[in-house]
């Protein structure tokens, strides 16, 4: 009973640092990518992009924050805590 009570316990803990884990990786990728990008956005669409009332590289490291953190922390959860199917050979009968 302890056994699976600390398993659980471990993997919420992997859960979250590897979440945290993409957000850092989402922000460092979001400000160099989007930092460029934002420049192209503002000669096409004329304005400058502005998200959470930081603008260029600021504002898409905000959004690279988020995103990676979403991606992180839904996919280890699926990963870990999703329900695994159990490998059994097909018979033929």
């Amino acid at each position: 009973m302890i056994s699976l009570m600390l398993k659980i316990v471990l993997r919420a803990f992997a859960v979250i640092l590897i979440g945290f884990i993409c957000a850092v990786i989402g922000l460092i990728v979001g400000a160099i990518v989007g930092g460029t990008l934002a420049g192209i956005f503002e000669i096409v669409f004329g304005y400058e992009f502005v998200f959470n009332g930081r603008v260029g590289y600021e504002g898409t490291g905000q959004i690279g924050f988020i995103l990676g953190a979403l991606i992180g922390l839904v996919g280890s959860g699926v990963y870990l805590f999703g329900r695994r199917a159990e490998k059994t050979p097909l018979t033929s009968s």
